[in-house]
């Protein structure tokens, strides 16, 4: 029989070093069996590091469209490039490319009415999800935070990044947030469009698929094996928090972790603690004096003392908004896609994530978070203990709430 994950947690700091190729098959192969999904392999990832990189690639891709076009985003705000990509999806509509563009029914509020119609008169299908007008307070609280983009069933995106002017630039002052994206071709494309399927079925009863859409073989365009991962709202235990549990666990020699919203519950905390413990090397880049919700920062900070004194490094990125959701993992592993490490993204927001195994793509990302790091400031324990009394109240105060940040 196989070990449980409880006797794996336990194991996996005793073990001697293995080799990559060791370490990202018996990854994938808990990935598969404690989650249930097939990792493909036979892709190629491109690592797309804020709005100057991310927002050009999105758009060509969308231009150059010859069947169809499915995108979902959260937020979907005003500026420049909100209205770039509503023309460039209306004008693929109007030369006959089906588009279908699925909007968070809160995320999405602050699309100008102008850019809707528009596309409505170019014939892009535009679907709500779950519009608060319209649901109970509970279904309102469970939102549609997926970010994916697929073209012709062959070039799929995903990440963090949001369509508004602030996610544009490169990160350079606080107008400009940071933010990672991923560029995907070859099997892994089929799991994004059915992230997007899933929610647009919720929306749309009819028209799934049509004659447009292509049903073909990928071709093998790169190396890395990658696992589609998708979150949604559940009662009990689901496989993002499995999907976490899993890579914290097996990691033998460094965690690092990018979050725009560090809001966890005590026992990924405890998780976290555990693998510094064991002798791995933990570092955690989180927002500093830019964040969009300072609440939510509140409610994470309750949890620095114990990680520092557990030997976890924990980073405020000064520049401006962090807002990627990147996990690496040894070297050989990396996380990547709308899933922030907090209750929201865990237990109530529908949510993606790429688990991908792959050196090469880990390697790129690694370095984008040294260079992160050379414009953080670290949080330092002795002065952590210092901190304002009003500070920790408003901690405290937190705790109403935590479970919803």
């Amino acid at each position: 029989m196989g070990a449980s994950l409880e006797e794996t947690d336990r194991a996996d700091g005793d073990r001697p070093e293995r080799s990559a190729a060791d370490r990202k098959q018996e990854l994938r192969r808990r990935l598969e069996r404690l989650i249930g999904i097939a990792a493909t392999e036979g892709n190629c990832l491109q690592a797309l590091r804020n709005g100057d990189e991310i927002f050009p690639a999105m758009l060509d891709a969308i231009r150059a469209a010859k069947h169809t076009v499915d995108m979902t985003t959260f937020v979907y705000w005003r500026g420049q490039i909100a209205r770039d990509f509503a023309h460039a999806l209306a004008a693929k509509a109007a030369e006959g490319v089906r588009v279908r563009l699925l909007l968070d029914g809160f995320g999405g509020r602050l699309i100008e009415q102008e850019l809707l119609d528009g596309l409505d008169r170019a014939g892009v299908d535009v679907a709500w999800f779950r519009k608060p007008v319209r649901l109970s307070p509970f279904k309102q609280n469970h939102r549609c935070h997926r970010k994916v983009l697929v073209v012709d069933a062959e070039v799929a995106f995903t990440g963090g990044v949001g369509i508004a002017e602030e996610w544009c630039g490169d990160a350079r002052h606080p107008g400009e947030w940071r933010d990672t994206h991923v560029r995907v071709t070859g099997p892994a494309v089929d799991g994004l469009a059915a992230a997007f399927a899933q929610n647009w079925a919720e929306c749309r009863r009819n028209g799934l698929f049509d004659e447009r859409d292509r049903f073909g073989e990928h071709e093998q365009s790169g190396g890395a094996i990658v696992q589609v991962v998708r979150g949604s709202a559940s009662v009990g235990w689901q496989d993002m928090r499995t999907l976490l549990r899993v890579v914290i666990a097996s990691a033998e020699q460094r965690i690092r972790l990018a979050t725009a919203y560090f809001a966890p519950d005590p026992y990924f905390v405890g998780l976290l603690c555990h693998a510094a413990a064991r002798g791995v090397d933990v570092e955690i880049l989180l927002p500093g004096p830019h964040t969009d919700k300072r609440v939510c920062q509140l409610a994470g900070q309750r949890y620095y003392q114990r990680l520092l004194d557990c030997g976890v490094r924990v980073w405020h990125y000064q520049p401006t908004m962090m807002h990627a959701k990147v996990i690496t993992m040894d070297g050989v592993a990396t996380l990547i896609g709308s899933t922030n490490f907090n209750r929201r993204s865990l237990d109530h927001d529908e949510e993606v994530m790429l688990a991908v195994l792959d050196e090469s793509f880990t390697s790129v990302l690694d370095a984008h978070f040294d260079e992160d790091l050379l414009r953080s400031e670290p949080v330092d324990g002795t002065r952590w203990r210092g901190r304002p009394a009003l500070e920790r109240a408003q901690e405290v105060a937190t705790a109403p709430i935590r479970r919803f940040l």
